[in-house]
């Protein structure tokens, strides 16, 4: 049957800041690893509005500490502390949201893999939303294919089979992992999900070839 090898783990990064690219290091092809900075914003002005919320923040907490010692001492009434504590709640709130805006401020890659298509470019101003790279995991690679439903019976999850690549002429080892979720009505197939067994370094989403069966079951 005829395959195709895809990512098994394929996004494209979008902003969720108004800010201006400061970095964009990596080009189309490029590998990264988990973890690995990708985008980082210009996010001067967030971190200056951060550093503004929590200086807030601590004056609320002291004016609370004093309230609260002066209605120990019968100096002010309740609503005076009530009053203090809701200062440090909202300005703890504010600092969160900032400390949150400002984490959002480098994307960091989800998996290793490589670049795919770059699609802003470094001191871009861009907008949340904005779609910046498509990225992939190249080794977390499954293959594709469609068979007849009959199939389904001997193609287990952990059936072996081996799958002829057509752009490297070579065959590698392979299982299947799962079967679709339903049998289409009209053509009656369905789709085989498997893996190539090992990490071969030569393989890359969008290969195709055959998927080759011991004992392959009739068509019909």
């Amino acid at each position: 049957m005829r395959a195709q090898l895809v990512a098994r783990n394929e996004v494209a990064l979008s902003s969720e800041l108004s800010a201006k690219i400061d970095s964009l290091p990596l080009r189309e092809g490029d590998a990264f690893r988990a973890g690995q900075t990708l985008v980082s914003f210009d996010c001067t002005l967030f971190k200056a509005q951060l550093n503004k919320v929590q200086s807030t923040l601590d004056a609320a907490r002291q004016t609370l500490a004093v309230s609260q010692r002066l209605a120990e001492l019968n100096s002010i009434g309740k609503l005076e502390v009530d009053l203090a504590e809701a200062r440090v709640k909202e300005s703890s709130a504010e600092a969160a949201y900032m400390q949150a805006t400002v984490s959002k401020c480098v994307i960091a890659a989800p998996f290793a893999g490589r670049i795919v298509k770059r699609l802003a470019a470094a001191f871009q101003f861009v907008t949340p939303g904005t779609a910046l790279l498509e990225v992939q995991d190249a080794e977390e690679l499954e293959i594709r294919m469609i068979v007849p439903s009959k199939w389904i019976v001997r193609l287990k999850p952990g059936t072996r089979f081996t799958v002829q690549v057509d752009e490297l002429g070579e065959r590698f080892p392979a299982r299947v992992l799962r079967t679709g979720a339903r049998i289409d009505p009209v053509s009656q197939s369905v789709d085989i999900i498997g893996a190539v067994e090992g990490r071969p370094t030569t393989l890359l989403p969008g290969m195709s070839g055959w998927a080759v069966f011991a004992d392959s079951p009739p068509a019909s």
